[in-house]
């Protein structure tokens, strides 16, 4: 039996696929009890003078119990995003701070460090793999930002940090769940002219679950599904008022007072800063950036800086065009809670494109299937359903299966989550379950991830239907997924997304949401609900003529996300100045004001919950690449066999065991352009010309 292993505890049980349907809250600490004792007993043997400072002998040693608890805990974190309870919110909070500190400790133990260096520093190290010796690299320095060269009180007070980052972290993400599932707004279906029949119909049953008995009453909530498509088609613009400021507000001092992230968030910054002069580092952004493909704060601004300015005239000439429509509706100014309502209308005016109707052409187990059919025709590789446990009725999964002669072998798995619900995280990201390892007793340990959304739920009999939006979001995690499910290395800190620089682990995901703009690839994911017809392609036509529609405008609000975050981590000071620093990065960038109450940086997870911190650049960098990358599918064919093999070869396959920039040059052939970027956004140098051209013609 395994050291720790107990088959009355799931999650200590040791099966290839992890029983999520049986771990409750009351299984956490007892599995952490022994999972925490096996690491401290194996970091203790492989610091003790009879390890020697050997790679292997290492891994032998310390890998397999380090890698058991960092995945039971991946489990429990899980969990805790997907199906939170008070229960498991406690056994998870409870149990934060003992293994924030062992992992803490593993990171910054001098022995482990110094062996480490003794294995870079020895002759035999040039005769190691390439990819093992990249992992050397990589530990060294990990352990060098993880503390590890510091003495004494520092040292003491860097663990005592990073265990405090752990905690805010945790509370400020849920501050978030917490302000998003206590809003609703019960309103009489009057006031809902305009919202399309699909939302009214979930937003009755809500109300229906509530206890309302009246069917001309439904009730609003800020998740995604409800809000989004309210405030974009709604008539009643109180109404849209109400549902903006809501959002805006959420988990800000002008909300319950015990979901504010104000107070969370200064001390995060703070802590950040002070962490970084242990180092001896600057700022936050100079620690964060050590190991992305990014040299540097100028570096980032600068690139941040340039798409604004290329982006500014596009948008300049997008907000006139909406403040004109505004105008033809009866509004006399475009306000916040306007914009996407004014944007629809006239998108709809000019392209006959409204966004909410084309969800009935798009039922989610069509698009998967559409999903599916491409990655087996580009990629080589089938995918199928399959028999696990999960962790919610609505979650399906499925086996990664390799194409070829043999009938193919299983290369991994994954969980689907696909609905919004209470309980569950906004957004939608890819985690992993485990990685692909070689073992260090030889077996050969296949990769599982989760990918989670929060799509609006089947509605009775009706499947889920999506947004093209939708549908982009979904293949930007399917390829987040492909890049874990698909690597080729066999070294743990180094398969799958492990290892990669932070800036370019979007390029797999952004380049995913090129095909959902294909013709070929539209035809196969579309069968409307009623009538099973495809996609007509007059309807795909307008579609991508609106591709571009409201463009400039969505590149600076990217920029605006990214330089508010760069700076925040950058400059001194930042901490107690949150709302005026983004009003400067708002008015730098000359973006519309938002409301004095607006407190939308409160919310921001991925850069105080998401580990996206002096990083969120990083979308807007691996889109240069994964611009560029599709582009030879775009030059080749879209499905072109030997294109895909060598993305999968070159991108996937290859994971952090290289850099990315090279990476990308063996794909390529060459560095990446920006100029597919601004293709693809529309803002190529002689787009401006053709839009207003066009516009003139019509």
């Amino acid at each position: 039996m395994i050291v720790g292993q107990d088959p009355l505890n799931p999650l200590l049980d040791e099966r290839d696929l992890p029983r999520f349907d049986a771990m409750e809250a009351h299984h956490v600490t007892s599995a952490l009890d022994r999972l925490l004792a096996d690491a401290e007993a194996a970091l203790a043997s492989a610091v003790a003078p009879e390890t020697p400072a050997d790679s292997d002998a290492l891994a032998r040693v310390l890998d397999a119990p380090v890698e058991r608890l960092r995945r039971v805990w991946g489990h429990i974190g899980h969990l805790h995003a997907v199906v939170d309870t008070p229960a498991l919110r406690e056994a998870y909070g409870d149990n934060l701070p003992r293994v924030t500190d062992f992992f803490t400790r593993l990171a910054a133990d001098a022995a482990l460090y110094a062996k480490t260096r003794a294995i870079a520093d020895s002759p035999a190290f040039a005769d190691l793999p390439a990819v093992r010796r990249k992992a050397v690299f990589d530990a060294l320095r990990d352990f060098e930002l993880g503390g590890a060269a510091l003495q004494g009180a520092a040292r003491e007070r860097f663990a005592a940090i990073e265990a405090r980052l752990a905690e805010l972290s945790q509370r400020l993400g849920e501050n978030v769940l917490d302000a998003t599932d206590a809003w609703h707004l019960d309103v009489p279906l009057t006031r809902l002219a305009g919202v399309p029949a699909d939302v009214l119909a979930a937003a009755q049953a809500l109300a229906a679950e509530a206890g309302i008995t009246d069917p001309a009453i439904a009730r609003l909530t800020l998740h995604a599904p409800c809000r989004l498509p309210t405030l974009a088609t709604a008539d009643d613009r109180a109404l849209r008022e109400t549902l903006h400021r809501a959002h805006a507000r959420l988990a800000s001092e002008l909300g319950d007072p015990a979901h504010d992230n104000g107070p969370l968030m200064q001390e995060i910054l703070d802590l950040r800063q002070e962490q970084a002069a242990l180092l001896g580092r600057p700022h936050h952004a100079a620690v964060s950036l050590a190991p992305k493909m990014a040299g540097s704060v100028p570096e980032v601004l600068d690139f941040l800086r340039d798409l604004a300015h290329r982006a500014q005239p596009f948008a300049a000439r997008e907000r006139a065009e909406l403040q004109a429509h505004a105008h033809a509706l009866g509004l006399d100014t475009v306000q916040p809670w306007d914009r996407a309502y004014v944007g629809e209308k006239l998108k709809q005016q000019r392209f006959g494109i409204d966004d909410e109707a084309l969800r009935p052409w798009f039922p989610l187990p069509t698009v998967m299937q559409g999903l599916f059919a491409l990655v087996q025709q580009v990629l080589g590789v089938r995918i199928e359903p399959a028999e696990a446990p999960a962790w919610h009725p609505d979650v399906s999964h499925h086996r990664v299966m390799q194409c070829d002669a043999q009938g193919g072998a299983e290369i991994g798995r994954f969980w689907l989550d696909p609905y919004a619900r209470p309980g569950k995280q906004s957004g939608a990201w890819m985690d992993e379950v485990r990685s692909r390892w070689r073992r260090p007793d030889g077996r050969l340990q296949q990769p599982q991830a989760h990918l989670i959304c929060n799509f609006a739920p089947p509605v009775g009999e009706r499947p889920s239907l999506l947004t093209h939006d939708d549908v982009i979001t979904l293949f930007h995690e399917f390829g987040h997924g492909l890049h874990h499910l698909l690597t080729e290395v066999d070294e743990l800190s180094l398969s799958g997304i492990g290892g990669v620089e932070w800036d370019a682990a979007e390029l797999p995901s952004q380049f995913m949401e090129n095909f959902a703009w294909e013709w070929p690839v539209l035809q196969r994911l579309t069968a409307h609900v009623d009538t099973g017809e495809p996609l007509p392609r007059e309807l795909f036509d307008r579609m991508t003529a609106a591709r571009h529609f409201g463009a400039g405008q969505r590149m600076l609000r990217g920029v605006e996300y990214a330089l508010l975050d760069m700076r925040l981590h950058a400059e001194a000071g930042t901490s107690g100045r949150v709302p005026a620093l983004a009003r400067e990065v708002e008015a730098e960038l000359a973006l519309p004001t938002r409301p004095d109450d607006d407190r939308w940086p409160n919310g921001f997870l991925h850069i105080f919950d998401g580990g996206y911190a002096a990083g969120y650049y990083g979308y807007h960098w691996a889109e240069v690449l994964s611009a560029d990358a599709f582009a030879a599918f775009e030059a080749n064919g879209l499905f072109d066999p030997y294109t895909g093999a060598r993305w999968r070869r070159e991108v996937l396959g290859s994971g952090g065991s290289r850099p990315a920039q090279d990476s990308f040059v063996a794909f390529r052939g060459r560095p990446a352009r920006l100029d597919a970027l601004l293709r693809h956004q529309g803002m190529a140098p002689d787009t401006t010309a053709g839009v207003e051209a066009g516009a003139q013609a019509r």
